[in-house]
């Protein structure tokens, strides 16, 4: 339900969790911090896709990424206290599958 100001926090949540590989980057940050490489490989994503996820997890602050100062420079993205709390959401997603799914979903 949309209010006077036009901002409804359950439409903007589920924009931003259901763009591909959103939450594939989240479950695999909450084992714990990840170099882009191993991101890439932890979920199966492309690198130009992957940078666009990233940007835009840290903008609204559920990621924060670290550039290390060695030779050769080294990224690490984590979760904020933000994204932590998306494990709850991971959690009812699947009790919800555990639940009422019964077969694997067939894909096209």
């Amino acid at each position: 339900m949309m209010s006077d100001q036009g901002f409804c926090p359950v439409y903007e949540s589920i924009n931003l969790l259901q763009e591909k590989w959103t939450l594939h980057i989240v479950r695999a940050l909450l084992e714990g911090p990840k170099g882009f490489n191993e991101l890439a490989r932890a979920i199966g994503c492309n690198p130009a896709t992957l940078t666009q996820r990233l940007e835009r997890l840290e903008a609204v602050g559920v990621v924060r990424k670290t550039v290390h100062s060695v030779m050769p420079p080294r990224t690490s993205y984590a979760l904020t206290e933000a994204g932590v709390a998306l494990q709850e959401v991971i959690d009812a997603i699947d009790r919800w599958a555990r639940r009422y799914l019964v077969a694997p979903v067939k894909r096209d």
